[in-house]
């Protein structure tokens, strides 16, 4: 047997197959460090390109000059949400290993210090022939192309984007932004993201620049020419085409020969959207074409197909609901929000619908997002295997268990619901508050902020002192008592989200916190419960917590119920769904777009029984509607629309994606942004957020829809590799359940070719922990690839995170599936069909989860080869900065074998190290045979001596060395032997 244990890297120890090899690190002392290396924060990438401190979203920049590759970045310099937009900067000499730069342009403010111009995102070029004039024609300058969002407080500009030019002489070090400022402005507030590119006209010569931008909300990429990256003139526009159910942003233009072939060249067009992917939320599409340097021409864009076979039940196109129940809700302009009648498209105030049939179709836009409702069909028979409709809108799925209303759970209201008497305060009735919340105290309770309160008055922080989410400090509650048969606490609880403690409500008992809850970054209050039944019979008291700042830094509370039951969650859905007695069957939901795409429901099992398909609206918030349209019975199932365009990636974390500019050789490479902005401010990392994907060399190649991009990580990587000390397993086997290999790590490459079988669905699990692990997985009756992260670890932070993600995989000739994996302690990009499918997704496992595994559902499956190789190389040096200026000294290893020393020890044993002085050890590593078992990084140099210890050797003798590392270099130590007896 062989097991793998690493923080980072795959480590690989010899032992018997009955016996495992465990190892725990037990340093003598510790002490925890006040700011950590970054390469041993939880989540850090070990791979992938991340800021050191603060926030990151889309690459921009991308450009090859001198043998240097540059990355800017989208940057927050002040925190780790999206804010105070700035261009970050990274470079690098490989792709492998990137040096983070000063802040490459920064936002600008005006005299008094308020912000007045963001910067959005752009491109690079290296002005080789100096036609801007800000260098020579030996010293050429790189000039940046951006975006200027002019913030409202502009003078001049307020609310509009246009596009601006910043220059830099020293090679991308230093920047300067251009006194004439915007270069193009079309007066548009949604006019951004240029691509800039060399292009010359193969017929005659002729060579200029040309712009590649988008009008996000018209679903334009708009083309422009300049001679001298200052004045602009219209070429063309492009769409709207395919997919565009989100805003379009960040385009890219480039060529590529088919199949290598130079000869036969053709034009790719990058265009990613959000929301509106194929997996929902952020994702990319593209086109190939032809570009002849004026207009772009896409050979791959989608005529939407006609309505599938079957019949019609409901189209939506008389004028009538007919015969449908219809529930709006009174006292709103438009009846909304289904109206009188169908709408015949677009509402007032809405983004432009698209994809329905016909001249009608149920819209709940009437009256904006506001209005709440359901709308339900007459009673039919089920008959058909397929109801097939067309579905629109939010996505707000319906989840059993939730209600429609707002009502408590019975129980025992405390503290009257916070309804006291007019000019009662908190502090009139025993509650205690700290802080700003004390300043003023005629503010508590309040009668302003949050909706789905009840009653009149309920807890806010933000109006409960007089800085408004600046407020900080405690309101505590007076002492209750939990009573026999209390076993839920219930409460409304709505306001910012904060997952460091620093925003929070606590149950306290006996003066200890024993349950937390924060709010979900809304204003709209929903109930929240707690399992309260082992305090039975103690007091406890209730305290709101607010010591955040800045947005969302308040909370508001209201309603606290002490019962047996826990209370409904509110529904906040936005579905059609199949009601068959009485109950819900079938639900769906929209993608957060304006454009509708077929939902099939496969009905089989209920044939002959009646049912109904019922609307319902009940979000008044953001996209807080639903549309539906063309519901029909079927023998098949209709091909959602959006599975036939071209997309970059197939998962929900690869966005923002473009391709370096001046690469060498011919080479295309492009970058994405490892986020989504479902929840891409939320993603549970520390210090920082965000990362982006490994950097991906993409061809054109032949398939039977034409040329399509195909994709592989960059053949850099590979210097990354480990084949010494690679896993092998294959050519048996995977029986139906789960196994665990031995063999575990959490920054890997696999490579595995598995037969289905007889399987209904065979894959991998990677990050695991006996209770949670990522599964890659292919579905034999779907022909679906897919990775399901609901179970990856951290999922709750939030509700959009836990998905699975598939795409359409065709089994390769001889019946088996190849893939190839990369897992970087929080992501997984998977690679599949040579490269033509790539699926991308964040994970966040839990502490410690390396474990890698099979899998076969339904059946037996094959493996027909596995390859698990370590990556080694990290972003961040491991020794960190500890003001060495030579390599470590020798260290001392010693086994300190226990009970019975010597030749027979008993397999559980302690290996001591003791360093030496006069330079700084930072990491410790104990190796058998070469292979990193364990580590230790020393955050203190008073305690000279740690201990790893070893519990279950296997029998036989065990060569162990020591390696010593510090910021100025290696010391290997020396070999020591320990015999365990048979």
């Amino acid at each position: 047997m062989t097991t793998v244990s690493t923080l980072r890297t795959l480590a690989i120890v010899a032992v018997a197959a009955t016996a495992a090899s465990l190892l725990s690190l037990q340093p003598a002392a510790a002490e925890e460090a006040a700011d950590p290396n970054p390469a041993e924060e939880q989540y850090r990438p070990y791979l992938h390109f991340s800021p050191e401190r603060n926030w990151m979203n889309d690459p921009n920049g991308l450009v090859y000059d001198d043998g240097t590759w540059h990355l800017f970045f989208q940057h927050n310099p002040y925190g780790t949400r999206w804010g105070n937009m700035s261009w970050g900067h990274a470079t690098s000499t490989d792709l492998l290993h990137w040096e983070e730069q000063p802040l490459a342009i920064a936002q600008t403010f005006d005299e008094g210090g308020t912000a007045i111009e963001d910067i959005f995102s752009g491109s690079v070029v290296v002005d080789e022939g100096n036609t801007s004039g800000f260098g020579t024609a030996g010293d050429p300058p790189m000039v940046a192309i951006y975006t200027s969002a002019y913030t409202p407080a502009h003078p001049t500009r307020a609310g509009t984007q246009a596009q601006s030019i910043a220059y830099s002489t020293d090679h991308g070090l230093t920047w300067t932004k251009y006194a004439g400022n915007p270069v193009l402005d079309r007066g548009s507030a949604n006019f951004r993201d240029p691509k800039v590119f060399r292009y010359t006209n193969p017929g005659t010569g002729e060579s200029y620049w040309v712009m590649a931008a988008v009008e996000a909300l018209q679903y334009k990429v708009v083309l422009y020419r300049s001679d001298d990256l200052r004045n602009w003139t219209h070429l063309s526009d492009f769409g709207p085409a395919n997919a565009t159910g989100g805003i379009w942003e960040c385009p890219d233009l480039f060529p590529l020969p088919v199949d290598g072939d130079p000869a036969n060249t053709k034009w790719v067009l990058v265009v990613n959207l959000n929301p509106g992917s194929v997996a929902g939320g952020s994702g990319g599409q593209y086109f190939v074409g032809d570009f002849d340097g004026t207009t772009f021409t896409s050979e791959s864009t989608v005529s939407d197909a006609a309505a599938p076979d079957g019949d019609l039940f409901a189209g939506f196109d008389g004028g009538s609901y007919d015969g449908w129940t219809v529930g709006n809700e009174p006292g709103n302009w438009r009846n909304g929000p289904w109206g009188d009648a169908p709408a015949s498209g677009t509402l007032p105030g809405q983004n432009a619908v698209s994809g329905f049939i016909g001249a009608g179709l149920v819209n709940g836009f009437n009256d904006g997002d506001w209005p709440i409702g359901a709308l339900e069909s007459p009673a039919f028979t089920i008959g058909d295997r397929f109801v097939n409709l067309l579905v629109g809108g939010g996505n707000h799925p319906h989840l059993e268990g939730t209600q429609l209303g707002n009502e408590p759970p019975a129980g025992r209201l405390l503290f009257d619901g916070f309804e006291f008497a007019d000019g009662t305060t908190l502090a009139d009735t025993g509650w205690e508050a700290t802080g700003d919340l004390a300043a003023e105290p005629w503010r508590n309770p309040s009668t302003a902020g949050g909706d789905y309160y009840l009653g009149a008055k309920r807890l806010n922080t933000w109006e409960g002192g007089p800085r408004g989410d600046d407020n900080l400090g405690d309101l505590t509650s007076p002492t209750f008592t939990i009573r026999d048969g209390e076993t839920d606490l219930s409460f409304l609880l709505g306001g910012g989200k904060r997952l460091d403690g620093s925003l929070e409500v606590r149950l306290l008992v006996d003066g200890e916190v024993v349950r937390t809850a924060t709010g979900p970054e809304a204003g709209q209050l929903n109930w929240r419960s707690w399992d309260v039944a082992e305090f039975a019979g103690r007091d406890a008291r209730f305290q709101v917590h607010d010591e955040a700042t800045g947005g969302w830094g308040h909370l508001t509370v209201d309603h606290l119920v002490l019962g047996a039951e826990p209370a409904q969650s509110r529904s906040e859905e936005t579905s059609v769904n199949l009601v068959v007695d009485g109950e819900v069957v079938r639900t769906a939901t929209g993608r957060n777009s304006e454009n509708l795409d077929w939902v099939s429901w496969d009905v089989a099992e209920f044939a002959g029984r009646e049912a109904s398909v019922r609307i319902v609206d009940n979000n008044r918030f953001g996209w807080g509607h639903v549309l539906v349209d063309q519901v029909m019975f079927s023998d098949a199932a209709a091909a959602p629309r959006i599975e036939g365009y071209d997309w970059l990636d197939w998962g929900r974390d690869y966005y923002a994606t473009v391709s370096f500019n001046g690469a060498p050789d011919g080479r295309r490479v492009m970058l994405g942004w490892m986020n989504d902005w479902d929840y891409a401010n939320d993603i549970p990392t520390g210090s920082w957020r965000s990362a982006m994907a490994l950097p991906r060399e993409v061809s054109l190649v032949t398939t039977d829809r034409g040329p399509r991009l195909a994709q592989r990580v960059v053949p850099e990587f590979a210097e990354l590799e480990r084949p010494d000390v690679a896993f092998t397993d294959g050519a048996r086997p995977i029986a139906e359940g789960a196994e665990t290999l031995p063999v575990s790590g959490d920054v890997v490459r696999i490579d595995a070719v598995i037969r289905p079988g007889d399987a209904t669905a065979a894959g991998l699990s990677v990050l695991g922990d006996g209770e949670s692990a990522t599964r890659i997985g292919y579905d034999a009756a779907s022909a679906r690839l897919f990775v399901d992260r609901r179970d990856s670890g951290n999922t709750g932070f939030h509700p959009a995170f836990a998905s699975i993600e598939d795409a359409p995989v065709a089994l390769r000739a001889d019946g088996t599936i190849a893939l190839s994996v990369y897992v970087d302690r929080a992501s997984v990009e998977v690679f599949a069909a040579d490269g033509r499918t790539t699926i991308t997704d964040q994970v966040f496992p839990n502490s410690g989860a390396r474990a890698i595994g099979l899998w076969s559902e339904g059946g037996d499956a094959r493996l027909e080869s596995l390859r698990v190789t370590p990556l080694h190389g990290a972003m961040y040096r491991e020794a960190g900065t500890d003001g060495a200026t030579a390599a470590p000294p020798a260290a001392e290893l010693t086994a300190l074998t226990g009970p019975r020393n010597g030749p027979d020890a008993d397999g559980a044993y302690d290996l001591k190290v003791k360093v030496g002085k006069g330079q700084p050890t930072t990491v410790v590593r104990l190796l058998e045979g070469g292979h990193v078992l364990d580590r230790v990084y020393r955050t203190s140099t008073s305690e000279r001596t740690f201990a790893f210890h070893i519990a279950g050797a296997a029998p036989g003798e065990h060569r162990y060395t020591i390696e010593l590392e510090n910021s100025a270099g290696v010391t290997p130590g020396g070999v020591l032997v320990v015999r365990v007896a048979g």
